[in-house]
């Protein structure tokens, strides 16, 4: 009996331990989330501010002039 409760508190342990480690594994993943989706809106501003407004296109100036 004392070999069984003692396999299932060793058992409990290294479960406890990899429990800790998944959730460590999960918040440093979330941080490079949250640091790309950053990024990525800052990149999106920056495109956003270098877009030249443009006016609605006519189909008739795409035409290439051999036609």
């Amino acid at each position: 009996m004392n070999d069984r409760l003692t396999e299932l508190e060793i058992k409990a342990s290294l479960n406890e331990d990899l429990l800790d480690e998944l959730n460590r594994t999960v918040y440093r993943q979330q941080q490079q989330l949250d640091l790309l989706q950053e990024q990525l809106r800052h990149i999106y501003g920056q495109m956003q501010a270098n877009a030249e407004p443009t006016e609605p296109l006519n189909l008739r100036d795409e035409i290439p002039p051999h036609y």
